[in-house]
């Protein structure tokens, strides 16, 4: 089984976050969830990213890699929306990641320092009508890189909530993230293929 290291999204390492992070401990994973918000949480989209900002995207990305600095390099790195950048950045700049799930977000790699790992499969998980995802050109970065790139694979379901894993929020909605837990779980089990 793998060892997932999960960072949240834009509002923090809410209980929707640690929810999600048992459902992948009930299927028999290892789950890290860093907090790189340092216990601060929000209740809106705005809020967190306002706290982003006063963050700075460089600090950010210190706190992921010092969150990660003494584990393992055999992980799959996994980011909710704003996690995404952590774990793409990660993915790219230290080697040796098992794999990475990208859920609601996609950076445009050219965009991120380091190397995308060729050697591991990568996952895309998000709604196809995500007015963030697909609206802002995650989608179209993911399926122009995957083109040439074949460790990514995207997975769109249909509906246009952005943070539809999270129960705080009214995007919420249990099916898709029950479904996306069962994808991610398949998703899992390439990781772990030799």
């Amino acid at each position: 089984m793998a060892h997932i290291v999960l960072f949240h999204h834009v509002l923090g390492l809410t209980s929707g976050v640690q929810a999600l992070a048992r459902s992948l401990e009930a299927r028999g994973h290892r789950v890290t969830s860093p907090d790189l918000f340092r216990g601060q949480t929000f209740p809106t989209l705005q809020a967190g990213l306002a706290h982003v900002a006063d963050i700075g995207d460089e600090e950010l990305l210190r706190r992921a890699e010092l969150a990660c600095a003494e584990l393992v390099s055999d992980v799959v790195y996994a980011g909710l929306s704003l996690g995404a950048v952590p774990a793409q950045h990660l993915l790219a700049t230290r080697p040796g990641a098992r794999g990475g799930l990208l859920l609601h977000a996609f950076v445009d790699p050219t965009q991120l320092a380091g190397t995308w790992p060729e050697d591991c499969p990568v996952g895309v998980f998000a709604m196809e009508d995500d007015p963030f995802f697909a609206g802002d050109g995650d989608l179209d970065a993911a399926r122009a890189w995957q083109r040439t790139h074949p460790s990514l694979s995207i997975r769109l379901y249909p509906g246009h909530e952005h943070l539809f894993t999270e129960p705080a929020l009214e995007d919420y909605d249990p099916r898709a993230t029950e479904t996306l837990v069962d994808d991610v779980a398949c998703f899992l089990d390439r990781c772990d293929a030799p």
